[in-house]
């Protein structure tokens, strides 16, 4: 069962008040318990093509730690689909980590290849397709076009202004529906979870591929915290302690750098005075079990 439309929850907090800024949560973890966040956003109408084309299997690709391969091992198993995921890294089995537990109970058949193996299948799905040609084909992340006009309705559920939109950024799916949605006066602020310059030109280049000619956006990569999956005390320090504050649950791989992110910019006076700011929560909270798992249960 889904909640739509997610609400606006505004955060109240002294620094707030100082720098003048009204802050905003798009509550997207509350669409579904399992199907959460943007991973709901991009499946929208993904699962309506596989049906209308009468597939009845799909087949994605993902990380050891993917919310997609979570979520889409979910969707397939609440729309009756048999589900494939080709997961990166050999040395993995289904027992590796509790993302890869959820989707091998959900029914989702996994296959473990090498990095190379991967990459190369990502690069060029055809190669894929044609192995699995009975199989409606999501990439890596849910990102195809499908997937930003899922995301673009974000935007339209907001009914009042505001002046930035922030979120996290993985494959750049979600960040390129977001910003094909706004007005050229609003701002949309990408926050990496990936180490490296290299977003920068993944973004373009979706940007590109999807005809988005708008240059209303930054991309920021310096709250990586070392890379994907990576932590530290100071990072889950603010995780717990967000929680705690504003009852409000962030997981470790996005969503915890990303608020941290914006915290930071604006006790860091990034941001200019009297703005109205939202940032998504893209869900994800699967993860955290089984990064309490591994790291002695950590995080609140």
């Amino acid at each position: 069962m889904t909640s739509l439309p997610t609400p606006l929850q505004e955060i109240s907090h002294p620094l707030l008040e100082e720098k003048k800024i009204k802050l905003f949560i798009k509550r997207d973890d509350l669409i579904h318990q399992e199907i959460m966040g943007n991973k709901w956003r991009k499946l929208k109408y993904n699962l309506l093509a596989l049906k209308e084309k009468n597939y009845t299997a799909l087949i994605t690709m993902g990380g050891a730690y993917s919310n997609h391969i979570a979520a889409t091992a979910a969707a397939a198993k609440e729309n009756n689909l048999e589900a494939i995921g080709i997961i990166r890294g050999e040395e993995l089995n289904i027992s590796s980590n509790h993302t890869l537990q959820i989707a091998h109970a959900k029914g989702m058949k996994l296959e473990f290849v090498d990095r190379s193996t991967f990459r190369t299948w990502r690069d060029h799905p055809e190669e894929l397709i044609a192995k699995y040609p009975h199989h409606y084909f999501l990439p890596e992340g849910g990102t195809n076009e499908l997937a930003i006009r899922g995301c673009e309705e974000i935007i339209e559920e907001i009914d009042q202004e505001f002046d930035v939109f922030i979120t996290p950024i993985g494959t750049g799916g979600t960040f390129a529906g977001l910003l094909k949605a706004t007005q050229n006066h609003q701002k949309i602020i990408g926050i990496s979870s990936l180490k490296g310059e290299f977003i920068h030109q993944e973004v373009q280049t979706l940007l590109i591929k999807h005809q988005i000619n708008k240059t209303n956006y930054q991309l920021i990569d310096n709250y990586h915290f070392g890379g994907y999956g990576k932590t530290d005390t100071v990072l889950i320090d603010f995780i717990n302690w967000f929680k705690e504050k504003f009852d409000v649950s962030l997981d470790p791989i996005y969503t915890g750098k990303a608020f941290f992110a914006v915290w930071d910019m604006i006790k860091s006076n990034k941001f200019e005075n009297n703005l109205k700011i939202v940032i998504l929560h893209t869900g994800g909270l699967q993860g955290i079990e089984g990064f309490n798992r591994k790291n002695e249960n950590i995080i609140q």
